[in-house]
């Protein structure tokens, strides 16, 4: 299995309306890191500054930065054919479809959320966030609340995952589908 571990740093929790500043890609093969990429990103907007203070990424960090378009191509080799990992994936996932689809790239990928990982490899804990988490797991952030820092202490907890219980949990979780009514099939008499 192939896994992007990626982490994004954003003006706002809204796609289609917010921009990626940052963004950070974790290869990584089920045993070992592989490669990794990080980027600021202009996102062609201003930066909040309660969003400021979080990450350290001012708008003047970013006016050099290039378009998203720009790196669309190296994001989309990146992912292509991975697992796409991140601490609470339907955020980052999130962008980076809108993103990535929205300049002509037309990419999905199977998700695993490290959260729900943790929750059935780490049961007990008191909190999942990744703050939390790494802390009670013994992992150091270098960097926390940027993209760099994020993505590879959450490429930790999926080595440790992997390391504790193997692939089990996680292929658990990649077959699990959201939860749907479910119809009772038809009666058509008697099995044989």
């Amino acid at each position: 299995m192939e896994f992007a571990v990626v982490d994004i740093e954003t003006t706002g929790g809204m796609p289609q309306t917010h921009g990626i500043t940052e963004i950070a890609i974790v290869m990584h093969n089920g045993v070992e890191v592989t490669g990794k990429y990080v980027t600021l990103i202009n996102p062609r907007q201003k930066i909040p500054p309660f969003i400021v203070n979080m990450t350290g990424i001012s708008d003047e960090m970013v006016a050099t930065a290039p378009l998203f378009e720009e790196v669309a191509p190296q994001i989309f080799n990146l992912l292509k054919d991975r697992i796409f990992v991140a601490h609470n994936v339907s955020f980052d996932y999130g962008f980076v479809h809108y993103l990535l689809n929205h300049h002509g790239y037309k990419w999905s990928a199977p998700k695993l959320c490290t959260i729900k990982l943790s929750k059935k490899v780490f049961p007990g804990l008191e909190k999942y966030g990744l703050g939390s988490l790494t802390r009670d797991l013994g992992i150091r952030i270098e960097g926390r609340h940027r993209a760099w820092g994020d993505a590879a202490a959450t490429a930790k907890v999926l080595s440790m995952a992997i390391e504790k219980e193997g692939m089990a949990p996680i292929h658990t979780l990649l077959n699990k589908k959201e939860p749907r009514k479910k119809i009772a099939p038809p009666d058509t008499g008697d099995a044989i």
